[in-house]
């Protein structure tokens, strides 16, 4: 592997006459299988190099190395930089060293992994999760997220005083402190005292806390449509799009992007989930699974979407054996983790001022173009993919024009 990397004969023989060549060697054909480039490949070896001689992995066979140790080490080597360098190293030598060491030490089963500490309520959070499970059937997902909000709040309430000594007093005082002082919404607050409430009636009921300590949490009232869609102008949104016009390889792959979640809404993960047999191009269709329903959606492919698609997929589109169409643009290949990164930073280089500058603002933009277009809400609901009504029916909220037309009627002797 090392002479792929190096032309000169003496840096060759120098990686590897070094103590655990086989192990880098093997670790960087790991990073070639990952699609990473030549140049990112031929700085890791010379890292490893690093790390294995500022840890003295080679005078210590065996030993098992502790991320508290890599870290000290890490310390060390940028006050060398420092010292022999005339300008000071960049903010990622450190962050660097750490990361390359821990994955690859992780890779050779040479890592001591940093003990997490164990929250003292972990034993009723696991014999509530086995019960969310298996009585009430809730997801991995769900689970996952009634576990922290109910650690992270038993936390709050004091991580020393037993579940019996709480009363409702605290349990007001704790969700007050979250809306006033954290700023959390009302939603959220709901939310919160729901997953309370389960827990204290679960606990109440094996005698972990006071009887009726659940009946008693009262959570903040949510009303009904009681917000407003935020998202760009559609004008707006043409400027954005308009900002994609370049042969960037970037440019290319987020105007497909972009397209995709203004012209049809379509959530992020719909959008990160497509894949290459989703596009019928004989037949002009584009085939999209709802995150929510799992139910499947039919489009008409637009002229101008298809287009940005397929000039993404023949021309910036690694080649790969991954079926997702979005893929990151640098190694590793893999699809594309998130979108809002993406979205974000091109909605804030608009320079507009909005709520929010994820991929749902431009779901909320469709949206509201549709419905200023003049489509019913039941087509746009059909549109969004909403299987409640009511999903739908806030965007009523938005037809400025519409509500003013009601306003300027001349309702004559009526009155």
């Amino acid at each position: 592997m090392f002479d792929r990397l190096f032309t000169r004969p003496t840096v060759v023989a120098r990686h590897r006459a070094a103590p655990l060549a086989k192990e880098r060697s093997d670790y960087l054909d790991h990073l070639v299988s990952l699609g990473m480039s030549h140049s990112y490949v031929k700085k890791t070896a010379a890292d490893l190099l690093a790390i294995t001689d500022r840890l003295q992995l080679g005078e210590r066979p065996g030993i098992i190395i502790s991320v508290e140790e890599i870290e000290e080490a890490a310390k060390r080597w940028g006050t060398r930089r420092v010292k022999s360098q005339r300008h000071k190293p960049g903010p990622c030598s450190n962050g660097r060293l750490m990361r390359i060491a821990t994955r690859w030490l992780e890779s050779i089963t040479r890592l001591k992994c940093r003990s997490d500490r164990v929250s003292r309520f972990e034993p009723w959070l696991v014999e509530f999760d086995d019960y969310m499970l298996r009585e009430r059937g809730l997801s991995e997902a769900t689970r996952r997220g009634r576990r922290w909000s109910i650690n992270h709040c038993l936390s709050q309430l004091g991580t020393d005083r037993p579940l019996t000594d709480l009363t409702i007093s605290d349990i007001d005082l704790l969700l007050q402190v979250l809306g006033e002082q954290r700023g959390n919404s009302r939603a959220t607050l709901q939310k919160v005292a729901g997953d309370l409430r389960a827990f204290f009636r679960f606990g109440a009921a094996r005698g972990w806390c006071r009887k009726g300590l659940a009946e008693a949490i009262k959570s903040p009232r949510v009303y009904s449509m009681d917000s407003l869609p935020s998202g760009p102008s559609w004008e707006d949104v043409k400027r954005l799009l308009a900002l994609t016009e370049g042969d960037g390889r970037s440019d290319i792959r987020d105007r497909a992007i972009l397209m995709l979640l203004s012209v049809y809404g379509l959530r992020a993960g719909e959008v990160q989930r497509l894949r290459l047999e989703d596009f019928d191009w004989e037949g002009e269709l584009l085939s999209v699974q709802c995150s929510k329903t799992r139910k499947g959606r039919v489009f008409p492919l637009s002229r101008p979407v298809g287009d940005a698609v397929l000039r993404y997929i023949t021309r910036v589109r690694p080649r790969t054996g991954h079926r997702e169409v979005f893929l990151s643009l640098r190694g590793p290949i893999r699809p594309i983790p998130a979108l809002w990164p993406i979205v974000s930073k091109r909605l804030r280089h608009l320079g507009v001022t909005i709520t929010h500058y994820g991929p749902h603002a431009l779901r909320h933009a469709c949206a509201t173009h549709l419905l200023a277009e003049g489509l019913s809400l039941k087509h746009i609901g059909d549109h969004l993919g909403h299987s409640d009504p009511d999903a739908t029916r806030i965007y009523a909220k938005v037809d400025i024009t519409g509500l003013r037309q009601v306003a300027d009627l001349d309702l004559g002797g009526l009155l």
